[in-house]
């Protein structure tokens, strides 16, 4: 396959992350408005890592100009092969495809083995290879409703492709999140639908305690890491619901999700799940706050110069309250303030694993102002009640869910 020489594309290849690194991806860009947003794709991709290729149908060569994304990737795009067998040597030696955008036309001639694209050829190939293959609708909402799209959307997801639903808005189905169709192409490029069959309850978030209908104790956790691991798992296959505090990002569409305030609802909603759901494994990666005030008060505290005097009562342990009504695998976060200590940031997991009941524990120090909290990066230990003790360097959060998830599915599975 033809790439440009010296091309400045190869400038972002793995800045964001090496998640991808040595794995080549086909995208597919069918005709529909939203092709536009594909350039993001394929550069966030290639941000981590991938070798991306592009193949066009004919319809989409009217809307967005192939040279772009020649631009864009550095590698030559396909319109139509050359030759009777561009499409297999492509398909061999791509990892996975994306479809994105992908019009009702295309998924339907690809449920029906119609190979009268590039874009469908080249799905049909690879599906036929064993390979991966994500679908990202984008069309209006009345075609996203009908049964004809339901009927084949319900036939592809029987062979294993992957679909990434739409975002629905002003009676649209839209073109979702980068980051969904982007967590979506590692995980079915790098382990496939490996934790399909797979019962997984994450939390994320912090939790808020009210002193007055204004004012309120929380903390500085944003949700990034309990909504990655929910993204990751969801993608691989496994049912995931998740549990979320007042988050301050968005929370997948395609994930069941149950929201709280409090760590008391938090807590009540966590154990509802585990007593009238058979789960495999409870991720708490959730920041529940651990003190709330003696007392509440209906109206507006007024301001004054004068000191005010709080007290403050403990919040419930959810692992604690957890482990009375479930014997699975139970995993814990500890976000420490070790300053830089490793081997007291290990210690200190290692005696909360014990007191709580966790099998497995990540641990971070959160005084470091690079990685954590708010940061789409950390940098952490998983530390199991095996003697397993992995470090894993600075990375982006949807590296260490993907570890962690390997884990977990080797936990349960016996591995």
């Amino acid at each position: 396959m033809k790439r440009l020489k010296h091309h400045p594309s190869s400038e972002i290849v793995g800045t964001h992350s090496s998640a991808l690194k040595g794995t080549s991806i086909v995208v597919g860009v069918t005709s529909s408005a939203a092709a536009y947003r594909t350039i993001d794709v394929v550069r966030e991709l290639m941000r981590r890592g991938a070798d991306v290729h592009v193949v066009m149908s004919r319809n989409a060569t009217k809307l967005i100009s192939p040279t772009l994304f020649e631009w864009a990737t550095g590698n030559e795009v396909y319109v139509e092969f050359g030759g009777e067998t561009g499409h297999i040597a492509l398909s061999k030696m791509c990892n996975s495809m994306v479809i994105a955008p992908a019009t009702l036309n295309t998924i339907a001639k690809i449920a029906s083995g119609v190979a009268d694209t590039s874009v469908t050829l080249t799905a049909i190939t690879m599906v036929g290879m064993g390979k991966p293959v994500i679908i990202v609708p984008a069309m209006h909402k009345c075609l996203w409703d009908s049964p004809q799209a339901k009927e084949v959307l319900g036939k592809i997801r029987q062979w294993d492709m992957i679909v990434v639903p739409p975002a629905i808005e002003e009676n649209k189905a839209k073109f979702p999140p980068v980051e969904d169709i982007v967590a979506a192409a590692e995980a079915a490029t790098l382990r496939g639908r490996d934790l399909r069959g797979l019962k997984i309850l994450v939390t994320a978030g912090p939790t808020r305690e009210y002193l007055d209908p204004v004012r309120f104790l929380t903390n500085a956790s944003s949700g990034r890491m309990g909504i990655a691991i929910a993204r990751e798992a969801y993608f691989r296959g496994a049912e995931v619901t998740l549990v979320h505090g007042p988050v301050s990002i968005s929370v997948p569409r395609y994930v069941r999700a149950v929201e709280v305030t409090t760590t008391k609802e938090m807590l009540e909603a966590v154990v509802s799940e585990v007593t009238s759901e058979d789960y495999d494994a409870v991720i708490l990666a959730a920041a529940p706050v651990d003190y709330s005030f003696s007392r509440y008060s209906k109206e507006k505290i007024k301001s004054s110069s004068k000191e005010l005097e709080l007290t403050l009562v403990p919040t419930p342990k959810i692992s604690v309250e957890l482990r009375k009504v479930f014997n699975g695998l139970l995993v814990g976060f500890a976000a420490e303030t070790t300053f830089g200590s490793n081997n007291k940031l290990i210690a200190l997991a290692q005696e909360k694993l014990r007191k709580r009941g966790f099998n497995i524990i990540v641990a971070n120090d959160v005084s470091r102002p690079d990685v954590g909290f708010s940061s789409d990066f950390n940098e952490v230990y998983i530390i199991d009640d095996r003697g397993l003790a992995e470090h894993i360097p600075k990375s982006p959060k949807s590296v260490i869910a993907r570890r962690l998830l390997d884990i977990v599915r080797d936990r349960v599975m016996g591995r």
